[in-house]
């Protein structure tokens, strides 16, 4: 007789009759991943969260899980629009960036803003999402989007969350050099071509089905459906606010903040939400109430 969780439960019996239920199986979520340099094809499953992702990835490749700087869907290319976030699409195909070179740059601080938005992995490290043009740092050719920002004047900032990072930059004073340590991903050189000629080739391929993995830092992650166009025009829109007051870009932070307003009544509410919640990142008032309209905005963009 083939078992289930019903049959196994002695505390529940069935009335005279009645016919057992099958329990219905948690889908087994198997997801594929490369190397985004090159590598063979590894199939992974049973992470609940980036770090957890990070070690099955690097117990498939035979890595260490610090050598993972960030991971993007779809595409093995540096491609910061299709990073690596909070959700995975059930059929999305993941390529881990490793460490590749470590570089010194010597910056001045000439202006209050350096002109780059950080973000992080979810895992210890903070690296470059974007480079403002004309700004300071895009006049240094060393730096690219995709570093990894390992020290400021030989101080680790592993382990940092990104908003800690900027935080750190923003607090530098004016017209003193100071040390960047980067360590940029590695590079592909004659494996994009083997890659591309593989018959198992999955450049551009996108998920067709509306579900997606999310991935929670406590743990627990669960399938649900993809946000909706509201909810993603939402997100997006404070993105672009918090990489405007805190030079942070961060899709899963900024859809924790949706998920926080969706619940709230009016700004006050939602402001007490935020404290709840995500108060780690002492939010501005103004930053708050700009978000409570952006998000309004948002629902009658979408109508």
């Amino acid at each position: 007789m083939r078992r289930t969780l019903r049959a196994m439960d002695s505390a529940a019996p069935r009335e005279p009759g009645a016919t057992e239920t099958p329990a219905r199986a948690r889908p087994r979520l198997v997801f594929r991943t490369q190397l985004a340099h090159g590598s063979p094809t590894g199939r992974i499953e049973g992470f609940t969260n980036v770090r957890e992702l990070y070690a099955k990835i690097a117990e498939a490749f035979g890595i260490a899980p610090t050598e993972i700087l960030f991971c993007t869907l779809n595409s093995h290319k540096v491609d910061m629009q299709k990073l690596l976030g909070g959700q995975i699409g059930l059929e999305d195909f993941i390529f881990a960036h490793v460490r590749g070179e470590t570089k010194e740059v010597e910056v001045t601080k000439t202006e209050d803003a350096l002109g780059l938005t950080i973000t992080d992995n979810g895992a210890g490290y903070a690296f470059i999402k974007r480079i403002k043009e004309g700004s300071i740092i895009n006049r240094i050719e060393a730096v690219c989007v995709g570093d990894s920002i390992e020290a400021i004047n030989d101080h680790s900032i592993v382990g940092c969350r990104h908003y800690e990072v900027a935080r750190m930059l923003r607090e530098l004073p004016k017209s003193q050099p100071f040390t960047l340590r980067l360590v940029q991903p590695r590079r592909a050189f004659d494996m994009i071509g083997q890659r591309s000629r593989s018959k198992c080739s999955v450049e551009g391929k996108v998920s067709s089905g509306r579900e997606t993995l999310r991935l929670r830092s406590g743990g627990g992650a669960t399938v649900e459906e993809a946000p909706s166009d509201v909810e993603a025009e939402a997100a997006r829109r404070v993105d672009d606010l918090l990489e405007s007051y805190m030079g942070i870009r961060d899709p899963e932070l900024a859809a924790a903040v949706v998920e926080t307003a969706r619940s709230s009544a009016g700004t006050q509410a939602f402001a007490r939400g935020l404290d709840a919640v995500l108060g780690e990142f002492a939010f501005p008032d103004e930053f708050v109430v700009e978000v409570w309209a952006a998000i309004g905005e948002a629902r009658d963009a979408c109508g």
